[in-house]
């Protein structure tokens, strides 16, 4: 039975939290929305994108500015993810070790984003990242895919987050 190791990308393999904040700090300003700090940038991560904004903005889920405001942060952040990124100490070399499993990345970031990022990062790796195709973890859709791609049966997914 082949067993794979799939992992989350924010919090877990690399430190994305400055260039996450960045972008939505751009985004709000851009709408006249506050700036919010770093902690309540780590507070709204994890649960995709479209969340991070909503809970940055502050507003209702059904505000119509939401949208209009996450394009802003997905264009900005596809162009600006690897300014202040990096791999958490250790991890390169971790993954150097676990080379003889087949090995993934899934994360809820945007699937942009999760690609460049991992192919900068770790080579040729399995990378899934949110799309409108498949919904977003907690729901096993993005696990379950990557297994069936990867030609795995198990695997162990590492993440940070009650969310993974």
């Amino acid at each position: 039975m082949k067993i794979g190791l799939l992992f989350d990308l924010d919090g877990t393999l690399l430190d994305t939290l400055e260039d996450l904040m960045d972008a939505t700090n751009y985004a709000l300003r851009q709408f006249g929305f506050p700036e919010r700090s770093e902690a309540e940038i780590r507070s709204f991560v994890g649960n995709g994108a479209r969340n991070l904004i909503l809970q940055a903005m502050g507003v209702a889920e059904d505000d119509s500015r939401i949208d209009t405001v996450l394009a802003v942060y997905k264009q900005y952040y596809d162009a600006h993810c690897q300014i202040k990124t990096a791999p958490y100490p250790g991890i390169i070399e971790a993954l150097e070790e676990l080379k003889d499993y087949p090995m993934a990345v899934v994360s809820n970031k945007p699937h942009s984003a999760v690609t460049v990022l991992a192919k900068q990062y770790f080579g040729d790796i399995y990378a899934r990242g949110e799309k409108a195709d498949c919904p977003r973890k907690p729901a096993p859709h993005m696990v379950l895919r990557t297994m069936q791609e990867l030609g795995i049966e198990k695997c162990v997914y590492v993440g940070d987050s009650e969310v993974d």
